[in-house]
């Protein structure tokens, strides 16, 4: 039996730093590094989990090509379960072009009709019933063909059986609001927006105010991403401000929200408490922005656990 499902998109990064506001206006630039790596939400997800110690399981679709190849090898080298990654012909392979600045801040370039935005709520239907006790769809807002309606009844087909049920989201692309989500939020046990992608969503700069509107509309538990500030973890009934774990220097945050997102999920499997969850996740975070790459650097259960007890 698997510990975790996964649900979401894989694609591949070719990540190119550290870039500067002046990087078009140039005929060639010097990069600092230009590498080519494996990324997505969910897979990032799925792939810190194994390296954590658990069994998971990646529900997502990837082209016949030779970037879907390389995906599908990547998972296994890393131990998912693969076995309801669906492989489409004709389909291009979702890759991102990753634009990292000397802060390791990043900005993406997708490709509109890569395998990222072709996932439905059909590609997830044939394998609820075979799902983990614990499930995260990590890809809210990647794919138009599962929107809010759609995301909505496949949440409803997975808690129909006793399940923990968190979600992970980009930023909205067609002005989707907090309000919008609620068919959504009422099925989710834990949510993790960072605090910029909920800002976008509630319209508003108060975090406060945006996080109690979560609650408002039927959310059990609001997980924030804040980066370098930490996290705040909100119930009803309490609320928990965790900061980050220091770092000497960030070279990439591509992913760390994924590690934090796995992280916390590793906690909650293993019955830790929400601040030792919260505090778990940073602390996967911070081993992710030391490295170029997602997952990088998480490599290993006793290098975030040396974080964590520190």
């Amino acid at each position: 039996m698997n510990d975790v499902t996964i649900i979401g998109c894989g694609v591949i990064d070719v990540l190119v730093g550290a870039v500067d506001d002046k990087i078009l206006s140039r005929a060639s630039t010097q990069m600092d590094f230009i590498k080519f790596n494996f990324g997505g939400d969910a897979l990032n997800e799925a792939t810190a989990l194994s390296r954590l110690g658990k069994k998971v399981q990646w529900i997502d679709k990837i082209g016949d090509d030779d970037a879907g190849k390389r995906i599908l090898n990547h998972a296994v080298e890393n131990k998912l379960d693969t076995s309801c990654v669906k492989i489409q012909a004709g389909l291009d392979t979702g890759i991102s072009i990753v634009l990292v600045d000397a802060a390791g801040e990043r900005k993406f370039l997708t490709n509109m009709n890569g395998s990222h935005r072709k996932l439905s709520a059909e590609d997830i239907w044939p394998h609820v019933d075979g799902m983990a006790d614990i499930v995260c769809f990590a890809s809210m807002f990647v794919s138009p063909l599962l929107n809010i309606p759609a995301t909505a009844k496949v949440f409803e087909a997975i808690k129909s059986k006793p399940r923990i049920l968190a979600f992970d989201m980009k930023h909205p692309k067609n002005g989707e609001t907090l309000e919008d989500l609620a068919p959504v939020l009422k099925y989710a046990d834990y949510f993790f927006p960072n605090e910029e992608e909920l800002a976008t969503l509630a319209g508003s700069d108060d975090i406060q105010k945006n996080i109690s509107a979560l609650l408002d509309n039927g959310l059990k538990c609001a997980v924030v991403k804040r980066g370098g500030k930490g996290c705040i973890i909100a119930t009803k009934s309490a609320q928990i401000e965790i900061p980050a774990y220091h770092v000497e220097k960030a070279v990439d945050t591509t992913g760390a929200g994924d590690c934090f997102a796995a992280g916390f999920l590793y906690a909650l499997s293993e019955k830790f408490s929400l601040e030792e969850c919260g505090k778990f996740a940073c602390a996967a975070a911070s081993c992710s922005v030391e490295e170029v790459g997602a997952v990088t650097g998480l490599t290993s259960l006793d290098k975030v656990m040396s974080r964590y007890k520190f």
